[in-house]
Formats: C-alpha cells, structure tokens, sequence
C-alpha cells in the first residue's frame, strides 16, 4: 500500500497540508479564471478572469491547507492510538477533519459533517481496495488444472470439428 511508503508522521502533516493547497490553488485558479471571464464585460474577459484569480484563489487553496493539515493530524493521532496504518484510520480523520471545519457551526452541522467527511473517506478507500483487489489479480499464479494441455493440440482437434465458413 502507498501509506508504508509516506512520510512519518510529523513530517507528512506538513506534507499534506502542502500538498493540498497547491491542488486547491490549481483547482481555484482554473475555475475562477473560468468565472471571472464568464462576469466580465465584453472586451475585458481575460483582465476579469485575472482579477478574480488573484482575489479568490488564495482563498480556495487556504481552505484546502486547513483540511488537509487537520485531516493528516488526524490521521497520524489515529495511528499512534492504534498502533496500526490501515484504511479506518483515514475514515475516521475524514470524519474528525469535517467535524472541526465546521466547528464554529454548532453540534448539528458538525455531526452532519462528519458523517459526510467520514462517508466520502470511506468510498475513496473503498475505491482503492476494489482497485488493488481487482489489479493484483493479474499477478497471481495460476491454478495448473484449469490450463490447457498443449496448445497445438488444440488446434489440431478444432480444425476438425471446425467448418471452413459459409462459403467453403
């Protein structure tokens, strides 16, 4: 699995929150170039996109940083608690980590974000075992039996049984 060969834990908070505000200062930036263009007057389209970009992509790439530094903080308490890496740990930071953001909320929007958090962690690590399960078939060896024999001889006893097509 990708988590053996990640950062330890101190170090891959920091990794993390890095990381995810880089992708939301990309993401933001594609759409609120896109947006800016789309509000802008005639002629000022690009000018309007840059704007918007400048304002409003820090932002977006902020925000990002925040999840993921509490997400990885999280994520690295859970596998010291339990001593152990596994895909429960992410699914419960992501619930933790959608909990906190929204702390200021109240009680009701942090349970419900937490459920959201913890059911959207649960479907991406749910992908990557199907993923694993699914592309590591290919290596395993194959059971003797259900090979066939020798391949020219199977090609011998279906060009008798075989007909030569419809016109033949």
């Amino acid at each position: 699995m990708d988590e053996y060969a990640r950062e330890p834990c101190p170090w891959r908070i920091f990794d993390d929150c890095g990381g995810a505000f880089s992708m939301g200062l990309i993401g933001g930036s594609l759409f609120n170039m896109i947006g800016g263009a789309r509000n802008a007057p005639k002629g000022r389209r690009l000018m309007g996109g840059i704007l918007r970009v400048k304002e409003q992509a820090p932002k977006l790439g902020g925000q990002f940083a925040a999840w993921g530094i509490c997400f990885s903080s999280f994520d690295c308490t859970f596998v010291h608690l339990r001593q152990k890496e596994d895909p429960w740990n992410s699914i419960m930071a992501g619930a933790g980590a959608g909990a906190v953001m929204v702390a200021r909320h109240g009680p009701k929007q942090m349970l419900g974000s937490a459920v959201v958090g913890g059911v959207l962690l649960g479907l991406i690590e749910g992908m990557g075992i199907m993923i694993n399960h699914f592309g590591s078939q290919q290596f395993r060896p194959q059971d003797i039996r259900m090979q066939p024999e020798d391949p020219s001889i199977l090609d011998q006893s279906q060009g008798a049984t075989e007909s030569k097509g419809i016109f033949g």
